[in-house]
């Protein structure tokens, strides 16, 4: 998370507190007439949500709020709410270990890291997890658990309604509590917003809310709205009957910004198999992981200061380095007279350095400012030997602006985790892989697979580069010099498309017109809405 600069230490401990007009509206959604409800509230802080059902009249059975901070605590038990008891302790303890069950559970979940959590909490945690018969990953986050833990504690009909950080939509790590929402549910809804609703976080926040009916029907919606103000506006009846049926094989939720028109076409695609991935044609995986970018990557100033010249190999570390589908020597050279980092230092053992003075000194200059310390390096039987130093047949940009570059490493460079390098399989060649790759399924596929980032940016892992469909055509490669030739004179993107997806997608898979402004559109409605709200985050 994204923290602005003078954060308070509230914020830093993982709470945020959930403003008036988006707590008032989950509660609207969430009571809806109602006047028996056992309600929960996970992670109450100051008690946002309480002050929200004291000030709105509702009726109901009783409130219970668990908090772990005590003087948080304190604050939600002053509020003095009726047929309320607020009780000073962690989630996962209360969890675990509580009888009883709930109609209604809303809140803000704290956004902390599992290495944060201590012992205790780790182990309640993962108990939730095997409760709910998922599988508990160290790369998750407190709000996971605190969605399925709560959704354990809801009776055989019940709803939740969370403040969320947007990437339940997307990231890896929540995909196994994306299946158990889909399956565990019968409604779900999600209320995104085109503007950031916390005044002090880059952080972009969805709201989940949830109805369990005990239906066989799992149905899904997705709805965005300008700001949290607009909220006060929505009819809460829309929420009633969501119309998109939930499909277990999607790996994200971004796909239910589209229409539903537009998600029969993609699955009709991918389940049909009428355009393969470019995970059938292409290995990718990520750069070398140095420990230490500022030191093994460097410029030509250093290397000559040195005497590098014999570790020094050629790089490429930046997207702005690289000005074309192409990647040429000449681009390399260009960018290395710019005094750019185009060179990367592959020391052996310091056996093997012999008589090199300069790479011993540069080493002993890494040491005294403790470069051999890091944690990559450190684990290392020599810590100057940087692993896994291979060339790839092409490169992908892993974080991306505009629209994610499929390259050729035609100037054979080197590449850091920056970068994925992308290995060609032997049914395939480098050529027409590459030019496979630009058309607006593709690009569309891109925004699916990845996760979007602060700021508009959009970040690919190299198992979601696999899994973009890539309609390959071995004469595909005919485009390969238009395609770099406009690319490299940065002629606009939908250009470059009316050209590729006449070729690739028309003329050698088949697609008719229609579909193929249908594949352009979505490209379209998924890469504005990213850039736009990057836009507005930087406003």
């Amino acid at each position: 998370m994204q923290l602005i600069k003078n954060a308070s230490k509230e914020k830093l401990r993982g709470g945020f507190y959930t403003p008036e007009p988006i707590a008032s509206f989950i509660l609207k959604w969430a009571f809806n007439g109602n006047k028996e409800l056992d309600i929960l509230e996970p992670s109450c802080g100051d008690g946002n949500f309480l002050e929200e059902i004291q000030k709105g009249n509702y009726e109901y059975n009783s409130v219970t709020g668990i908090e772990f901070d005590e003087i948080e605590a304190e604050k939600s038990m002053k509020i003095g709410l009726d047929k309320s008891k607020i009780i000073n302790s962690d989630f996962h303890d209360f969890c675990i270990n509580t009888k009883q069950n709930f109609d209604l559970i809303i809140g803000n979940p704290p956004y902390i890291r599992y290495q944060y959590f201590d012992k205790e909490q780790q182990k309640f945690a993962s108990d939730i997890f095997e409760k709910a018969k998922l599988k508990y990953s160290k790369l998750t986050n407190a709000w996971v658990s605190f969605v399925v833990g709560s959704s354990l504690l809801l009776k055989e009909e019940g709803k939740i309604g969370f403040v969320l950080p947007a990437e339940i939509l997307q990231v890896s790590y929540a995909q196994p509590l994306r299946e158990f929402l889909g399956q565990f549910y019968n409604k779900i809804n999600i209320v995104s917003f085109e503007k950031l609703v916390f005044p002090d976080i880059q952080q972009e926040v969805v709201l989940l809310l949830c109805e369990k009916n005990n239906t066989k029907t799992h149905l899904i919606e997705h709805l965005e709205l300008r700001d949290a103000e607009e909220l006060q506006k929505l009819d809460v009846s829309k929420l009633k009957s969501p119309k998109k049926k939930i499909d277990f094989k999607s790996n994200k939720w971004t796909f239910y910004f589209l229409d539903q028109k537009e998600i029969d076409f993609l699955e009709r695609l991918q389940t049909k198999k009428i355009i393969p991935k470019l995970g059938d044609y292409a290995k990718v995986e990520v750069g070398i992981t140095t420990g230490s970018n500022p030191f093994f990557t460097v410029p030509l100033s250093t290397v000559q200061f040195y005497n590098l010249e014999k570790y020094a190999k050629p790089l490429v570390g930046r997207s702005v380095q690289v000005p074309s589908a192409i990647f040429t020597e000449k681009d390399w050279k260009k960018n290395r007279d710019s005094e750019a980092r185009t060179h990367f230092l592959s020391f052996p053992k310091m056996k093997d350095l012999n008589g090199s003075v300069g790479a011993r000194d540069y080493i002993a200059w890494g040491e005294e400012i403790e470069i051999n310390k890091g944690y990559k390096c450190r684990i290392r039987d020599e810590w100057q030997i940087v692993p896994s130093q291979r060339i790839s047949d092409a490169l992908f940009i892993r974080r991306n602006n505009k629209y994610p570059k499929l390259i050729i490493n035609e100037a054979k460079a080197y590449t850091t985790d920056t970068m994925h390098r992308v290995t060609v399989k032997e049914n395939a060649e480098i050529k027409a892989l590459t030019a496979s790759y630009y058309n607006s399924l593709s690009l569309a596929f891109s925004e699916i697979c990845g996760r979007s980032h602060g700021g508009g940016v959009l970040e690919l892992m190299p198992n979601e580069v696999e899994r973009i469909l890539l309609p390959y055509n071995k004469n595909n490669a005919e485009l390969l010099p238009v395609i770099n030739k406009m690319i490299r004179e940065k002629k606009d993107i939908s250009e470059l498309l009316k050209i590729t997806n006449e070729k690739i997608l028309k003329e050698n898979f088949g697609l008719t017109d229609t579909e193929i402004e249908l594949a352009d559109s979505i490209w379209k409605k998924l890469s504005n809405r990213r850039l736009n709200r990057g836009k507005k985050a930087n406003a």
